[in-house]
């Protein structure tokens, strides 16, 4: 099951989320699902 969230950027990292969509070719969503699921692996790996 998906859930749905909701994330408010600054210009500035709406910006930056809009780049790397237009540079990978994908959607903003897939960006920020991507990041997101960086940033849980990386504190995963921290609390190890």
């Amino acid at each position: 099951m998906t859930r749905r969230f909701t994330i408010v950027c600054d210009d500035d990292q709406a910006r930056i989320i809009e780049t790397l969509a237009r540079r990978y070719g994908i959607t903003e969503e897939e960006v920020l699902s991507q990041l997101v699921e960086l940033g849980l692996e990386a504190r995963d790996e921290q609390t190890v």
